[in-house]
């Protein structure tokens, strides 16, 4: 087998990074997690700045994953 920049176990390990994309899924699918009014920040209340806060950390981690796994 060739050594291609495809091939050996620098591709399997960046398979594993994928998997952190999993972490905002769970978060935000686990609606009992944050199905509450309370803590408010600036009068919203908690069960909307959560999932927006999970978009932009999203982002981010979508951003971080692309670099790392280029």
């Amino acid at each position: 087998m060739s050594g291609g920049p495809g091939s050996g176990s620098g591709r399997v390990i960046s398979r594993w990074w994928r998997w952190l994309l999993a972490v905002p899924f769970v978060a935000l699918v686990w609606v009992p997690s944050y199905n509450a009014i309370e803590p408010s920040v600036w009068g919203i209340p908690f069960f909307y700045w959560y999932q927006f806060l999970w978009l932009l950390l999203t982002a981010i981690l979508i951003i971080f994953l692309h670099h790392r796994t280029e």
